[in-house]
């Protein structure tokens, strides 16, 4: 008798659980094995690298009277804010696999990198384009500026046509297979014009005039050469080629 209470009992406990509760605990469960070995560490460098990056460019420009810059000074300010929300873009949607984790991802991609990244870029941009314009400077004469308005330019039409492909549900693609097709060359893309992203701020850190003129040699090395590296390096390492099958 005591055992049969006891199992009548425990199968009331049972009923009792929310369903929904159990989902999201399997969920869960299931979300923990998404990283790979190694991808947690690569998540903690790239993290870790992004703010020396960004702390070193506001540290330059706030230790040279940021106010006698004019509007040039809005423009590391602003490229260093894009860089860091295009990492963590990337990041947040790298290792996800499932539905749930794949939504909520790109959910988080959308707001890193069309509502704070590229309006930052566009902005920085604007602003180093119009202070140019007002001393009558010639543009894109360096390398820096060379590569960065051919990054600013596939920057926007990466945007455009990863939103295009998810939007809507990839309508403008001709939607379905169509539009998940043009995603893994979206992602390729994206991995092409990041690793750009970082290589004309490598440029801008360690060769621009103004730049090696007004900073430390080491701090410009850590800055701009060793915090792109690990940056470019961590988010490489946690690449899924599993999910641009060409062939």
């Amino acid at each position: 008798m005591s055992n049969a209470a006891d199992n009548h009992e425990q199968e009331g406990l049972l009923s009792d659980v929310d369903p929904e509760q159990d989902e999201m605990a399997r969920n869960t469960t299931n979300l923990r094995t998404e990283d790979r070995k190694g991808d947690r560490t690569a998540e903690y460098a790239a993290l870790a690298a992004v703010p020396v990056f960004v702390l070193v460019t506001w540290g330059i420009i706030f230790a040279n009277d940021p106010k006698s810059l004019g509007w040039f000074a809005y423009h590391p300010i602003l490229q260093s804010c894009a860089i860091a929300s295009f990492t963590y873009g990337i990041l947040t949607l790298q290792p996800t696999s499932q539905p749930v984790s794949k939504a909520a991802g790109l959910q988080r991609h959308q707001i890193a990198m069309f509502g704070i990244g590229i309006p930052c870029i566009l902005a920085g941009t604007a602003f180093m384009i119009y202070n140019k314009s007002l001393h009558s400077a010639p543009h894109f004469t360096s390398w820096h500026g060379t590569f960065g308005i051919i990054t600013v330019v596939w920057l926007l039409i990466q945007v455009l046509v990863g939103g295009a492909s998810v939007w809507f549900g990839g309508a403008a693609l001709g939607g379905g297979m169509k539009a998940k097709a043009a995603w893994k060359y979206h992602r390729l893309s994206g991995y092409i014009v990041f690793t750009m992203t970082l290589f004309t701020a490598y440029l801008a850190g360690s060769w621009s005039t103004w730049v090696t003129g007004h900073s430390n040699s080491l701090v410009r090395f850590v800055g701009y050469t060793v915090a792109p590296v690990v940056i470019l390096l961590a988010v490489y390492t946690r690449i899924r080629p599993s999910k641009m099958k060409f062939i």
